[in-house]
C-alpha cells in the first residue's frame, strides 16, 4: 500500500506517479490530502505536502484528482489520508459524501481519536467508506481493543513511536506488537507503516502482517529521480516482487 501526496511535485505529475504505481502492483493506494500541520508525518512527507499546498492543492482539488484517477482506470482501493482540520472546515458529511462520489474507498485521519469520531463514523457507515484508525507500540491492551472494535477496512499499525520517515532498521519489538494486535483484531486485516523503506524491509514486515505501507521512501525516490514516474513505478514493482 504505497502512500503518495496528491499534488506533489505538482498536480499533473502526481496523477502520473499514482497511475504508474497502480500499474506497478499496488493493492491499495493511500492518497495524501495536504495539510499545513501534518503532525504524524516526518520531514519528507511534510516537505511534499507543503510543496503541494504551494501548488494550490485543497480538499476540493484532492477530490477532483481522486475522480481523475478513476477516470484513468485506476481500480485499486483508494484511501484518503488527511487531518481533522480540513475535514471539519470542508464539513464532515460533505467530505465523506464527496469522497465516496469521487471514488474513494476509505479514510485515514491520524489525529482523530475514536472518542471524537462519532459523526465521521456515522457518515462513513452511511456512505460505505472504511474508517481506519492507527495503533502504536505504546497502545495498551484496552486501547487496542477499542480501536479494533471501531475500525473498518483494516488496522493501521505504526511500526515505531514517532513520525513517518524511512528507517535503517525495523523495531525488534514489532513482531510482539503485531501479535498483540492480531489477538484483538476481530478478523480485521493488519497493515504496518512508518519507517519501511526497502524491498527487504517490506518482505520482513510482509511475513508478519496482511499489508505493508510505504510512504516517505517513495516520496524520496520521486524527489531524487530524473524521471519520477518511471522511478516510482520501478520502486513499487521492487516492493511488490519482494512481497
Amino acid at each position: 500500500m504505497p502512500y503518495y501526496t496528491l499534488g506533489y511535485p505538482d498536480p499533473q505529475a502526481s496523477l502520473e506517479v499514482i497511475t504508474a504505481i497502480a500499474a506497478a502492483g499496488a493493492d491499495l493506494i493511500e492518497l495524501g490530502v495536504p495539510f499545513s500541520d501534518p503532525l504524524a508525518d516526518g520531514p519528507t512527507i511534510q516537505g511534499s505536502t507543503q510543496t503541494a499546498l504551494d501548488q494550490g492543492m485543497s480538499v476540493k482539488r484532492c477530490m477532483e484528482m481522486t475522480s481523475a484517477l478513476r477516470q484513468r482506470g485506476v481500480d485499486q482501493a483508494l484511501i484518503l489520508m488527511g487531518y481533522t482540520n480540513p475535514v471539519l472546515a470542508f464539513g464532515v458529511q460533505r467530505y465523506v459524501e464527496e469522497a465516496r462520489r469521487c471514488g474513494a474507498d476509505g479514510l485515514i485521519i491520524p489525529d482523530l481519536p475514536p472518542e471524537e469520531a462519532q459523526a465521521l463514523e456515522t457518515a462513513c457507515r452511511e456512505n460505505e467508506l472504511a474508517l481506519i484508525y492507527l495503533l502504536s507500540p505504546s497502545s495498551p491492551p484496552e486501547r487496542i481493543r477499542l480501536v479494533a472494535g471501531r475500525s473498518s477496512g483494516f488496522l493501521y499499525l505504526v511500526s515505531h513511536n514517532g513520525v513517518t520517515g524511512a528507517q535503517r532498521e525495523l523495531s525488534a519489538a514489532l513482531p510482539a506488537f503485531v501479535q498483540r494486535v492480531k489477538a484483538a483484531a476481530n478478523g480485521l486485516p493488519v497493515a504496518v507503516g512508518f519507517g519501511i523503506s526497502t524491498p527487504e524491509q517490506a518482505a520482513q514486515v510482509g511475513d508478519l502482517v496482511d499489508g505493508v505501507i510505504v510512504g516517505s521512501a517513495l516520496i524520496d525516490v520521486v524527489r531524487r529521480a530524473a524521471d519520477p514516474v518511471q522511478a516510482a513505478g520501478d520502486f513499487v514493482a521492487a516492493l511488490r516482487a519482494a512481497l
